[in-house]
């Protein structure tokens, strides 16, 4: 069988939560089809199996029922914003040619007010024919795309917010024709109802997708980070180019104050370089020949040639907007009950409706007011603000968080997040710098430094341990000639064997694996070294040559200097903190002092580290892993929500679920915070969104609501829901790392 392949759809057409549920229902009828349809992004993340169902089948089908899809990655961004613009100026249009045939009706019910007044005899100001005609024109011209809309989704078998608005405007509107043309003048109109409904609803719109538009901020933002074009020298010659056409390997001249286009490797010139995009870090990092500098990041100090490495959706920018685009595509567990509730939520407020109208007319005898009340329940209930609730609180939270480097992978983390009790952390990397260097080094008797650095640094070279690297970078440093060994072996956690060009077993790790390979450490010097160096938080390497002990080499790894502060910040957040590493004890216990952690355990491989997050959530704890390291990876797994410091390896990173780009604990601290924050203004979102519903409804049924207060207020219901939700975007950290 084929593997399942996910597509991202842009969907046209969707006007109110109902189309979305739509939607997703029948895509996931499909055989081996997963869909989620996100009516905030008007985006559709869909999982299938090529080799069951084509893309081209799905995007029929969401034709079929009334709405268009192309593929996110087939859809120029430029044109895209073009289109917008243009959908935008043409509700504006619409709008403002509504309020303009409205405003005649608005000054006839302030005038309503002034019983009094000489122009308050009801129907004298304005004659029934110049009602009739301002209101064809605000119903038939300015809200043509309601009865569009209503058409397709009534066609598909369904019914949506349009069918509600239409059915609503089309009721007063009629019924005042039918008055007006049938001569009953004692009968009251309702045509200002009809227009003033339409010029609310169509304002409600402009306003929602100004809102949806700044909840969005964060992802354009990032859009346009990178460049439009770049400068590739080829013979000698620079030339401008788009950045789509930068092939890797191209060499780049990149210019004082200008942005980098893509990935790439410095071959000449040296310059600070403004990663903030990346790191959220506000200090450039200086890099020369041979460093990696990021697409969108900017040079601050002099010209540079880069070589090209990564361009286009393979940048590391691009992996970012492609989280956090998946993020915010993705739902919530907690937006489940939205969905079943707007997707029978139509159906049933017409069924309501009609209930209203006949109920009140026979109990009241009087057609007219009873028409008032089916009216205005028919457009009070828009199912809008349920649909807006929790997708809107994701774009901000999610983008507030990429601002700030916290890089959430799925919506699902970000509400897990919020429940973490139990912090666990590993040591080198996470707490620590993560880039330990050689302190001292110590023979054994007989042995001479250079040979035992020779081994050394030859099985260093050939580990990615941060503290294998450390050796082999102090190697080269002394110009000790290395050797290639054979038969290398490298246990996680543990330490690295091999043989060397004589055939000898060589090791080096832990004191606990040089033992457990029956070698014995023998020194006189060794103990005095240990006293000595346990007070710089060293951690030791130990190194054999077949049976023979060689020495050892004590490594120190600073503590990061944000490191105490969060910790703090976590006992703030009500979040116990366990450091769990597989250093010895003596050095765990230091760094455990040094930050404040309560609760340290040494000496685990990666399966211990696993091991003991599994006991902590059986004892009813809601776990949360921070790690940088391969040997990190098995924990991260089993964690409820796990965190990889964004420079730590490309497995802890994949095996997360919140990245935090700009490696510092601290940052932990302020992801639970936004966690807690996002999943604070969803509840808020959808209880507003509820109650409106749950009280709006009852009130125009008992004819308590005049049918355009009652459109005025579905209008502001959605607005009000996304307002709420950009509230998230004040979220933010001092300087300082305060929490706001």
């Amino acid at each position: 069988m084929a593997s399942k392949k996910t597509v991202s759809l842009f969907i046209k057409g969707m006007e109110c939560a109902a189309c979305s549920s739509r939607i997703e229902k029948r895509l996931n009828r499909l055989p081996d089809v997963e869909a989620s349809v996100n009516f905030a992004t008007e985006k559709a993340q869909v999982t299938f199996d090529p080799s069951v169902t084509q893309i081209s089948d799905i995007i029929k089908i969401i034709e079929k029922i009334g709405y268009g899809a192309i593929e996110s990655e087939k859809i120029d961004s430029e044109k895209q914003r073009l289109l917008e613009q243009k959908l935008r100026k043409q509700t504006l249009y619409c709008f403002l040619l509504a309020l303009f045939c409205s405003l005649p009706f608005l000054l006839q019910m302030v005038m309503m007010f002034f019983p009094n007044h000489s122009m308050a005899k009801t129907e004298s100001e304005m004659p029934r024919l110049i009602q009739w005609g301002l209101a064809t024109i605000v119903e038939f011209i300015a809200g043509a795309s309601f009865f569009k809309a209503a058409w397709k989704s009534l066609r598909s078998g369904s019914a949506n917010m349009d069918v509600l608005v239409v059915l609503g405007t089309g009721m007063a509107y009629l019924y005042s024709s039918i008055v007006t043309f049938g001569g009953f003048r004692h009968l009251h109109i309702y045509f200002e109802a009809s227009a003033m409904i339409i010029t609310l609803v169509l304002l409600g719109r402009l306003l929602e997708d100004m809102a949806k538009n700044r909840a969005g901020s964060a992802m354009h933002s990032l859009l346009s980070l990178q460049p439009p074009i770049g400068h590739i020298e080829e013979d000698g010659h620079i030339s401008d180019v788009v950045v789509s056409q930068i092939q890797a390997g191209n060499i780049l001249v990149i210019r004082s104050g200008e942005r980098v286009p893509v990935d790439g490797q410095i071959v000449a010139g040296e310059s600070s370089f403004d990663e903030a995009m990346l790191t959220g870090e506000a200090m450039p990092v200086v890099k020369q020949a041979g460093d990696t500098v990021f697409a969108a990041s900017i040079n601050k100090g002099g010209a540079v040639r880069v070589k090209a490495i990564a361009v286009g959706a393979h940048t590391a920018l691009a992996g970012i907007i492609r989280m956090v685009e998946e993020a915010q595509g993705s739902k919530a567990p907690i937006q489940k009950l939205a969905d079943k509730i707007a997707g029978i939520f139509v159906p049933v407020v017409i069924v309501i409706a009609f209930l209203t109208l006949a109920v009140s007319w026979l109990l009241t005898g009087s057609f007219s007011s009873a028409l008032v009340s089916a009216v205005s329940t028919l457009v009070i209930a828009c199912p809008c603000s349920l649909g807006l609730a929790v997708p809107t609180a994701i774009m901000v939270g999610t983008g507030a968080g990429a601002k700030k480097g916290i890089l959430i992978r799925n919506v699902d983390a970000l509400e897990r997040a919020k429940n973490i009790n139990y912090l666990v952390v590993d040591k080198t990397g996470t707490i620590t710098e993560g880039k330990p260097e050689v302190a001292t080094v110590s023979c054994s008797a007989g042995i001479k430094e250079e040979d035992l650095l020779t081994v050394a640094t030859s099985l260093a070279s050939q580990s990615s341990h941060p503290l294998s690297q450390a050796i082999a970078s102090f190697g080269r440093d002394k110009d000790i000639t290395i050797f290639l060994p054979d038969h290398i072996l490298e246990k996680a956690g543990l330490g690295v064997t091999g043989t060397d060009k004589n055939h000898h077993k060589i090791r080096m790790g832990s004191f606990r694996f040089l033992e457990e390979s029956g070698i014995k450490i023998q020194d006189s010097a060794l103990s005095q070294l240990h006293q000595d160096e346990q007070k710089k938080e060293s951690s030791f390497v130990y190194i054999a040559r077949d049976n023979q002990y060689l020495g050892s080499i004590a490594l120190a790894d600073p503590v990061r200097p944000t490191s105490k502060k969060a910790v703090e910040r976590l006992y703030d957040l009500g979040i116990e903190v366990a450091m769990l590493t597989g250093d010895n004890d003596i050095t765990a216990q230091k760094i455990a002092e040094n930050v404040g952690i309560r609760h340290y355990k040494a000496g685990l491989l990666p399966e211990d580290k696993a091991n003991e997050i599994q006991s902590l959530k059986k004892q009813g704890h809601y776990v949360g892993m921070v790690g940088d390291g391969i040997n990190d990876a098995p924990a991260l797994a089993v964690a409820d929500v796990s965190f990889a410091i964004g420079a730590g390896s490309d497995i802890a990173i994949e095996s997360a679920d919140i990245i935090l780009m700009k490696s510092n604990l601290e940052e932990v601290a302020l992801a639970i915070s936004l966690s807690r924050a996002t999943m604070q203004k969803m509840k808020q979102n959808l209880f507003f969104a509820f109650i409106y519903n749950v009280l709006g409804i009852p009130l125009a049924a008992f004819g308590f609501l005049n049918p355009v207060i009652a459109g005025a207020a579905m209008a502001m219901s959605s607005v009000s829901v996304v307002s709420n939700s950009l509230l998230l975007s004040r979220w933010s950290a001092f300087p300082s790392g305060e929490i706001k």
